[in-house]
């Protein structure tokens, strides 16, 4: 039920979705590089937002440039990859991260679009799979976590990514201070800091009617990649390798976030129309004929099998049957034995009563049972039955054979009710 209080503020307003908090959050880790030599990311992160600005280049050009600068070291390029995360979040809230295409997609999707396509899914999942969209890897914060927050906070002590990250170029920072400027670690810094710098001068000189830049630009990308090589080795020579294993981790966790979601959203409209798709066929099961038609045309076997245990399956499901735990089977057993009058002989001193009741037993071939005597009849239903006969009296037969008859009554609901809890449950 919608709550009224505070809608009518909303009517004329636009919510204004955006990025911005996660937008503040990178600021707040770029600005621990005060751009002094210490650390180099606040000018990665420049030269991204050059390259991605820069009209001139060719989106394969922008493209060739950044994976060559990520080819080595890509831990390193920490400006490079909070770039990406900006890049990411803005991409989901205008949905441009939903290609166009003019057959499929001709139009523009919206973010609006995209939270409703989300909550489609969040209800498909549980009804097809009969768990938690989390459990498909398909939960909310699956398809939108870095817009969540998810970054930035945690359910538990532990510390969210961002901080981590943050407290691990601090200390970078902070040592390199400490080292000073004519240690290896604070040049190596400094230098790659330079040529990011020159490459984004570089790249502002470039003009509509520039021609054979494509040399020079090489030149440039070179520069930068390799001083990432430099700082590489210099963190090695001061023993940041806890450091370097730091950021490894802090990237793969970012990516790996980023990579699902952009999966996630990129392919929900064609996830939501297999689902759907594939319940409407199930729903057609019903009809007789439909149903035979689909299982001789589908040539997946799932399917196949499907359509033709169906009919089968549907008289499996009875209610009565349904039931959680063990200790309820075993109470609707007894309730079902007694609803059908059983057990109908308690007695096994009343060998004509369970003789009758032999005949009844669908295990039991009565062949020529009406020329035999009572006492004839149990023991051939013993024999039948595999109970032991020989040195038992006809009342200890009677009494294994009506204690045999009795569980087996009791084994065919306790069936009965694994059959329709089968027939009931997901798979």
């Amino acid at each position: 039920m919608t709550v009224n209080k505070g809608l009518l503020s909303l009517v004329e307003n636009d919510p204004n979705f955006s990025n911005q908090a996660i937008e503040n959050a990178v600021n707040e880790i770029i600005n621990v590089d005060e751009d002094d030599g210490y650390l180099w990311i606040k000018s990665q992160f420049d030269l991204q937002t050059a390259i991605d600005n820069n009209t001139v280049l060719t989106t394969t050009q922008k493209n060739d440039v950044k994976a060559s600068i990520n080819s080595a070291h890509p831990h390193l390029n920490i400006g490079g990859f909070l770039k990406d995360i900006i890049r990411h979040t803005a991409s989901i809230i205008d949905a441009t991260i939903i290609p166009l295409e003019d057959a499929d997609n001709p139009t523009p999707s919206t973010f609006l679009e995209l939270l409703q396509q989300i909550q489609t899914v969040q209800n498909l999942i549980p009804e097809l799979y009969g768990v938690p969209a989390k459990d498909k890897a398909r939960a909310v914060d699956d398809h939108m976590g870095t817009l969540n927050n998810i970054f930035l906070t945690t359910d538990d002590s532990s510390e969210p990514v961002f901080t981590r990250l943050k407290n691990t170029i601090t200390y970078l920072r902070n040592r390199g201070r400490i080292l000073g400027g004519t240690n290896n670690f604070p040049i190596s810094s400094a230098q790659h800091r330079y040529y990011n710098t020159q490459m984004i001068d570089f790249l502002t000189t470039l003009v509509a009617d520039s021609t054979d830049f494509q040399t020079s630009l090489d030149y440039r990308t070179s520069l930068v990649t390799g001083s990432l090589d430099v700082i590489s080795v210099r963190m090695g020579e001061e023993g940041f390798t806890q450091q370097r294993n730091d950021l490894v981790a802090f990237r793969d966790e970012i990516n790996v976030q980023v990579q699902l979601e952009n999966s996630n959203l990129v392919n929900i409209g064609t996830y939501i129309e297999t689902l759907s798709n594939n319940t409407s066929f199930a729903s057609l099961a019903d009809d007789d004929a439909l149903r035979q038609l689909m299982s001789r045309v589908a040539q997946d076997t799932n399917w196949q099998n499907y359509f033709t245990n169906y009919k089968s399956e549907q008289d499996n499901i009875n209610p009565i049957y349904t039931t959680s735990t063990d200790s309820d089977k075993s109470a609707i057993i007894d309730q079902v034995l007694a609803d059908s009058g059983l057990p109908d002989v308690i007695d096994f001193l009343n060998i004509e009563a369970v003789a009758d009741k032999s005949e009844r037993d669908d295990r039991i071939d009565t062949k020529g049972y009406d020329s035999l005597t009572i006492e004839q009849r149990i023991t051939k239903s013993c024999e039948q039955l595999g109970l032991t006969t020989a040195n038992n009296s006809i009342y200890d037969q009677s009494e294994r054979l009506l204690n045999n008859m009795n569980q087996h009554d009791r084994d065919e609901i306790a069936k009965q009710l694994d059959l329709n809890e089968s027939a009931s449950t997901l798979s």
